[in-house]
């Protein structure tokens, strides 16, 4: 394993949120690998299949032109913990919080948690 620097972790977290801002399923992949898990309230994600199909998902109550706020941002060595909220025309999020692994300048883990609220 590969330890990632804090400017690695960055580079690849500010990807990873470009890439959403732009609801761009297939650059967010770029990201992860078959051995990337997304941690959820439902449950445990792996691989880049189901992984393309969630974010395909997020993005139809969270599509491009969403109004995201970052609240907060966190790095230390490869870990990454986002505070962040979230207007669009289907779903208001008051409050969303994730956490990324980074290993080998790919996302190993991604925690996530927010209060969906539907409109």
């Amino acid at each position: 394993m590969e330890a990632n620097t804090e400017a690695t972790t960055q580079e690849v977290v500010a990807h990873h949120l470009s890439a959403f801002n732009d609801a761009d399923v297939e650059e967010i992949l770029k990201d992860f690998t078959e051995d990337s898990e997304l941690l959820t309230p439902d449950g445990m994600l792996k691989g880049l299949d189901i992984i393309r199909s969630f974010y395909g998902e997020v993005f139809k109550m969270v599509p491009k032109g969403s109004v995201l706020e970052m609240k907060q941002m966190i790095i230390r060595g490869n870990i990454a913990y986002v505070a962040w909220s979230c207007e669009s025309s289907f779903v208001t999020i008051p409050i969303g919080a994730d956490t990324f692994i980074v290993e080998n300048d790919k996302i190993k883990y991604q925690t996530l948690g927010a209060h969906i609220i539907p409109k």
